[in-house]
């Protein structure tokens, strides 16, 4: 490998920590890459990681190293792509980090691939806190306040979460007519998957807490959609994720008036990166299309 071969093969082993998934995203062996790596470590007169016979990891001295070379790769990104708007249409990988809700934001994501078929979209999914420039994502996607000065945002679109039960559940069982009520229902409740709290539900303030029914848990949306389709309760569900089910008359809105919540979905990248026309497209698409009614 010629040296900036080099460098993208430790660039690859430092996010894989893995010599052999390094070398099956560059095609080539896992001894070519850590043959590689030896070199540059000899080159540089450092060690960049620890080995041991099941992984690796960075030495200090790798991980300031990578951050080095990550900048010299979108800055090779960024030259390639500044000519490669005088030829076409933006292309290329891009790696976004969304919110486990993002999977109901298939619809948009669908459509902008339609629209921009040369951009490879590289998808992770997760509620965690995820570091944008030490995990190497272009950008992420995330509901709350921005708390990172090193990150630029747009605001994509603002939700609300509503209780929402079938049509056939109030039917049965009556629509509650005040926050008390719900103390009879059957409640079908989010769980956060990254600190296992339950989501609260919205009731307005200054009324005295309380402590509903738990008549299912789910750590993902989509299983509480169905439940509540299925007219096995009431649900708090943010209302971009059941616009559908709400046009349809599957799930209607209960105590309307007696909640408050609204969120803010925003895109945010690094300051210091080069926004690339790859990402300029998505986060234009993505702010005009997520939540357009």
């Amino acid at each position: 490998m010629d040296s900036l071969g080099s460098l993208n093969a430790f660039v690859q082993a430092a996010e894989t920590r893995s010599f052999t998934l390094a070398g099956r995203q560059l095609g080539v062996s896992s001894s070519a890459v850590g043959k590689a790596i030896a070199r540059l470590e000899a080159r540089l007169g450092v060690r960049l990681f620890h080995r041991s016979t099941r992984t690796i990891t960075l030495t200090p001295e790798g991980a300031l190293f990578l951050e080095r070379c990550r900048r010299i790769f979108c800055e090779v990104e960024a030259a390639e792509l500044e000519l490669a708007q005088t030829q076409g249409a933006p292309r290329g990988r891009l790696r976004v980090s969304m919110p486990i809700v993002g999977m109901l934001m298939m619809p948009t994501l669908s459509a902008f691939m339609r629209a921009y078929p040369d951009i490879e979209l590289d998808l992770d999914f997760t509620d965690r806190v995820v570091d944008v420039i030490d995990e190497g994502f272009d950008g992420v996607v995330r509901a709350g306040e921005v708390g990172d000065s090193r990150l630029m945002n747009r605001v994509l679109g603002t939700f609300r979460l509503m209780l929402v039960a079938s049509p056939d559940y109030l039917r049965r069982k009556g629509a509650p007519r005040k926050p008390e009520d719900l103390m009879a229902h059957a409640c079908l409740h989010h769980r956060f998957a990254t600190n296992g709290k339950l989501e609260a539900w919205p009731l307005r303030k200054g009324r005295k807490e309380l402590t509903l029914p738990t008549t299912a848990v789910a750590n993902t949306i989509e299983p509480l959609i169905f439940m509540a389709e299925q007219g096995l309760g009431i649900t708090c569900l943010p209302d971009f994720a059941i616009r559908r089910q709400l046009t349809q008359g599957t799930l209607v809105e209960v105590l309307d008036g007696q909640t408050h919540h609204r969120g803010t979905f925003r895109m945010l990248w690094p300051s210091s990166r080069y926004l690339s026309p790859k990402l300029r497209v998505f986060v234009d698409f993505m702010a005009k299309h997520l939540f357009a009614t």
